[in-house]
């Protein structure tokens, strides 16, 4: 674990899991995928209590500039709120977890760990460990209200197995042994 960042309502943290990761290009379940955003889901250990408490601080700095800004002077009584618990969602992946759903209307930045840019898509997925840059804002929206993860900046930490099972062509076919004489067949 890195010692988390924070200013104000932006906090650099990590190691951490992605999950449902878009990063390369927008996505948008319900339509266009030109009116998508890039997105993730970060996944916190429960145990990472240092990064918990940085997030939480800057979410209460995202409220009181929403105060002022978004909600006329006053916290609103009902607001959706970015850190989730993982174990109330059907999926394995995020039990012991926290989890923010960072997005953005711009690509987030995307490095190595010697901070070189990451341009195959590949290299990022669902399952994979970074450090993570992410700001939390307020919003009014169609009466909504609520504090939101804006995804800033990623920086791959290192490979784990890709949620869903999935595995590389490598993997899959690393067994497979082809005769020569199987090439005058096709």
């Amino acid at each position: 674990m890195i010692t988390p960042q924070v200013k104000e309502s932006k906090v650099i943290f990590g190691p951490c899991r992605l999950s449902y990761t878009h990063v390369f290009n927008r996505y948008n379940p319900d339509g266009p995928q030109e009116e998508g955003k890039f997105m993730t889901n970060v996944l916190i250990p429960k145990d990472e209590k240092e990064t918990i408490e940085a997030i939480k601080k800057a979410i209460e700095e995202a409220k009181k500039a929403a105060i002022v800004s978004k909600w006329g002077g006053k916290e609103p009584k009902k607001l959706d709120m970015p850190l989730r618990d993982g174990d109330e969602k059907d999926d394995e992946n995020y039990d012991g977890m926290l989890f923010v759903n960072a997005k953005s209307n711009t690509r987030p930045g995307i490095v190595d760990r010697k901070k070189v840019p990451i341009v195959d898509e590949e290299e990022v997925y669902s399952g994979v460990w970074a450090i993570v840059s992410v700001t939390f804002f307020g919003y009014d929206k169609n009466g909504n209200k609520g504090v939101a993860c804006g995804l800033n900046n990623i920086m791959k930490f290192k490979d784990d197995e890709h949620f869903g099972g999935r595995v590389s062509a490598e993997s899959d076919f690393g067994d497979v042994e082809l005769d020569n004489e199987d090439d005058e067949d096709l």
